[in-house]
């Protein structure tokens, strides 16, 4: 407490009382002066007062941000301490604004849809991915009815029931697939919608199915064909010719199973291994002679097969991957090609830089509609004689992996009843020279060129 002012108060209090009795005596009425000089002194002070508060409450009426008026007194300090406090408020609402907009810009770039709801489900707020997934604007529909701009009655369902342990599934009101939504409560009164599109994920669930039926189809048939012969074995007395027979054709359906397995592990192992070194060199005349080797043990002299002259290449990657990738054309070719067709191999060096390895057939060839479905997993033009040429159905899907990972990609031209050729595309920085007389690293070969004749 300021006694200087309480002192000067009392003195002015005092000072008017006496002026006023003073005046009363000379007008004979004493105590009547003394009161009228105390009750004006009274007056003014009041008046002065409520001056200085209307000044106080006009301030932070109107205009709060401005610097708080200067007074005397009591009133100088309920200002001083009013704008401190004010002050202070401004900073923890700016504060608090700034961690909004953090938690907001978060929200934002979350791969997934958020969406804010009131209690009376207006929509406070929602992120793009929100906006896109429903077909709102984030600020034109913001304090909007939700259920007047998703008016899908499973999702008004959803949100009224009040049973949201669960996500709801359903398809996107905006694009082809399909939505997670999952609603949460916070604040008490307040919802949070949160969506993720699970489109690939369907996908891929189904893709997973339809190889595992796949895989199931494929091997229960040799399983049942062996199954049967065990059984014939086990229960009637054959000669040596029948059993002979028959266990040849148990023979080939394990060999069938076999070859099934193995492809399956082969994808299995390009899907889930990293990519292929840039510094690991094949060369590729090598790797043609033993898939050579393979291929004319498979024909057995029923086709005429040329392989190309001495490429003098090397292929950057994985010496198995890439013996996967030619070879298993080379064995389709050979498989699909009737007895006395020819099968030719070709590798040659494009003025790019880039490899092209080539199997052209003089096989039935294959219609354009099939074309574009021939590298999924046990697509087959003809299933009957896939099996009769032992095919998994599997050969082209590896050879799709095996050059992709390289960087490449398969090439596919046929027409049913001219054969078909299929082209690995490597790119130059997997191709170097071998030669000599070209150099290192030379993008082209002794390798005929594109433009050049195959002999």
């Amino acid at each position: 407490m300021n006694w200087g002012r309480l002192c000067l108060r009392i003195l002015i209090l005092v000072t008017a009382t006496v002026a006023g009795e003073v005046v009363g005596v000379r007008l004979g009425v004493s105590v009547l002066g003394g009161l009228v000089g105390l009750s004006t002194v009274a007056t003014l002070w009041a008046l002065r007062e409520e001056w200085r508060s209307l000044r106080l409450i006009d301030w932070l009426k109107r205009d709060s941000d401005a610097p708080a008026p200067t007074l005397p007194g009591r009133w100088g300090d309920v200002a001083y301490h009013a704008e401190k406090a004010l002050r202070a408020r401004e900073r923890d609402l700016a504060a608090a604004y700034a961690d909004q907009a953090q938690f907001l810009q978060a929200f934002e770039a979350t791969p997934n849809g958020v969406l804010l709801l009131d209690s009376a489900h207006h929509v406070v707020w929602c992120n793009r991915v929100a906006a896109d997934h429903f077909g709102l604007d984030p600020d034109r529909d913001r304090l909007q009815l939700i259920t007047n701009l998703v008016r899908q009655p499973i999702f008004v369902d959803y949100l009224l029931g009040g049973d949201h342990e669960e996500p709801l599934l359903m398809a996107s009101p905006r694009h082809q697939g399909s939505l997670s939504i999952l609603i949460r409560r916070y604040a008490a009164d307040r919802s949070m919608v949160l969506l993720q599109d699970v489109s690939a994920r369907e996908q891929a669930d189904a893709m997973r199915r339809e190889f595992v039926s796949h895989v199931s189809h494929e091997i229960r048939t040799p399983l049942t064909v062996l199954s049967g012969f065990v059984e014939t074995l086990q229960s009637l007395d054959l000669d040596r010719g029948e059993r002979d027979r028959i266990l040849g054709l148990m023979r080939q359906q394990s060999q069938r199973m076999q070859s099934l397995v193995s492809d399956l592990l082969v994808l299995a192992r390009l899907e889930g291994s990293p990519r292929p070194a840039v510094d690991r060199w094949v060369e590729l005349d090598g790797l043609l002679a033993r898939i050579e080797a393979e291929v004319r043990s498979v024909s057995a002299g029923h086709h005429r097969i040329v392989f190309p002259q001495p490429t003098h290449l090397a292929l950057a990657g994985q010496e198995s991957e890439l013996h996967s990738a030619i070879g298993n054309l080379v064995l389709n070719a050979a498989r699909y090609t009737p007895e006395g067709g020819e099968i030719r191999i070709e590798a040659q060096v494009n003025t790019d830089g880039h490899a092209l390895i080539a199997v052209q057939d003089s096989g039935i060839g294959i219609s354009r509609e099939h074309i574009p479905r021939l590298t999924q997993r046990f697509y087959r033009v003809d299933p009957s004689r896939s099996r009769e040429t032992g095919g998994t159905g599997l050969g082209l899907a590896i050879v799709k992996h095996a050059i992709q990972r390289h960087g490449g990609e398969l090439l596919i031209d046929s027409e049913l009843g001219r054969g078909s050729r299929f082209t690995l595309r490597v790119p130059s920085a997997r191709v170097k020279s071998l030669d000599p007389r070209v150099g290192t690293p030379g993008l082209q070969s002794s390798a005929r060129s594109v433009d050049e004749p195959v002999h």
